[in-house]
């Protein structure tokens, strides 16, 4: 497969050292030199310096014989006429990052009058996936599965749970909750356990469940469920906007502060229901003036990753508020896993998941495609939905029989809109969606659980 990336940002970088992971044929197009020779030092694929609109530019990339055209470019202007020209040019597929949210609206329309297979809004998605952490500030990351009908969750173990020395099988007899623990992560290692898996304080464990199974477990074990009553915004940017139009639509009271005066203006206008103050969210007199000691949540949306995290360590500090922090950039994300933040939100890691999700789709040489995929375990690991069209070595054979690779988990099966936690006596069959956890990269269609 051939996929044209045009754009080499924060995005455009993180998707291609993902895809290159892939055994895909990359070129990668940006207009700044010096911009394409540091990407192509790293990772293999042929770089291009060149407008992704013009015309020779795409035929010097390839567009005649290319699959997809990725275009993640600053400008959703661009990006969409990127698209647009790849279609006339060529027959490839084509992805959009449209973020402004004068277009949120018009998506649909979008995609229908130009023919652009896929479009992606980062700052939507980040603050689809902030929003379900504040409606359920017991999780660290919840991923939605099955059109959430089924939830993976990531949390802390904390001593007041009472789980330490607890084997799996241990704490799912004593709580009697239908949910799986599909991965536990510590500072020694990450596994994909199995029952006699001990649990200890301080381990990260993300379980899969529907939502009214993953409640009533953390409700056995004395965890807070219930969705937060007000919201802190520190940062008045795109996914700011997004995030508050969605928590104000359930009753969730918002303050956002922002530096600049003009875009409080604008934001005034947008969120009536929202208060907005002008304002450094970095002083530490202002956010106790504003309420931070009795906050329910508090996220940090600055453009700074260093203001991020220093002002949730503050909040940490000075609150017991659900807090969450978006981070850009990745080479230090275990330094952020030590230093215990709360929830960090990774925007290119959604943008890159989801359009990975369709390379795969588009990959399978079977009855089943990749419906939904999330890097788990800071990226070591994915959790994936595969829709099961076809009977095929899988299906119809008890799990329990079935040679799985090591370190994948069946986690759930979804059949006609039921959700049930497998057991070795379960089945795959034609129609089933099947949620499976691996440390194995690359995984394309159902098949490809089974060692071969």
């Amino acid at each position: 497969m051939h996929i044209i990336i045009v754009g080499c940002g924060k995005v455009g970088r993180t998707l291609a050292e993902q895809l290159q992971e892939e055994e895909i044929d990359l070129t990668l197009i940006d207009t700044v030199e010096k911009t394409i020779n540091d990407v192509t030092e790293d990772i293999d694929a042929m770089g291009i310096v060149g407008n992704g609109a013009s015309i020779n530019t795409l035929m010097e990339a390839g567009i005649s014989t290319a699959d997809i055209l990725i275009a993640v470019t600053a400008s959703d202007e661009l990006n969409l006429l990127c698209c647009l020209i790849a279609q006339k040019t060529g027959s490839c597929q084509t992805i959009a990052r449209v973020r402004n949210p004068i277009y949120s609206q018009e998506i649909g329309f979008i995609k229908e009058k130009l023919g652009i297979s896929m479009i992606i809004n980062p700052e939507y998605a980040a603050a689809q996936e902030i929003s379900r952490l504040l409606r359920f500030p017991a999780a660290i990351k919840i991923d939605p599965f099955s059109r959430g009908k089924v939830e993976l969750l990531k949390f802390k173990v904390l001593p007041e749970f009472h789980l330490d020395g607890m084997s799996i099988s241990r704490i799912t007899e004593k709580f009697r909750c239908d949910i799986l623990f599909c991965a536990v992560e510590n500072k020694d290692a990450l596994t994909i356990p199995g029952g006699d898996y001990i649990i200890h304080d301080g381990d990260f464990v993300s379980i899969i469940a529907t939502p009214q199974n993953t409640a009533l477990f953390f409700k056995k074990i004395g965890f807070r469920t219930n969705q937060v009553k007000n919201a802190l915004i520190i940062g008045g940017g795109t996914i700011s906007y997004y995030l508050a139009k969605t928590l104000i639509d359930t009753r969730i009271h918002v303050k956002i502060i922002e530096k600049d005066p003009n875009r409080c203006e604008f934001l005034s206008d947008l969120l009536p229901d929202a208060t907005i103050i002008n304002g450094d969210g970095t002083d530490r007199a202002l956010l106790l003036e504003e309420g931070l000691e009795t906050a329910e949540s508090f996220v940090t949306l600055t453009n700074f990753d260093e203001e991020n995290i220093f002002l949730s360590l503050f909040a940490k500090k000075s609150s017991n508020a659900k807090v969450v922090a978006k981070v850009n950039r990745l080479p230090y994300t275990d330094v952020i896993d030590d230093l215990d933040l709360g929830s960090v939100i990774y925007p290119k890691y959604i943008t890159s998941d989801s359009i990975l999700r369709y390379v795969r789709a588009m990959q399978n040489t079977i009855g089943s495609n990749v419906e939904t995929l999330y890097h788990i375990l800071d990226s070591q690991a994915e959790a994936l939905e595969f829709a099961v069209h076809d009977h095929s070595p899988v299906t119809g054979v008890p799990l329990s029989e079935l040679k799985l690779k090591k370190n994948l988990l069946i986690c759930c099966l979804t059949r006609n809109g039921s959700v049930r936690i497998p057991r070795g006596h379960d089945t795959v069959e034609v129609g089933d969606h099947v949620i499976v956890a691996t440390t194995h990269k690359g995984l394309r269609n159902i098949c490809d659980i089974l060692e071969k």
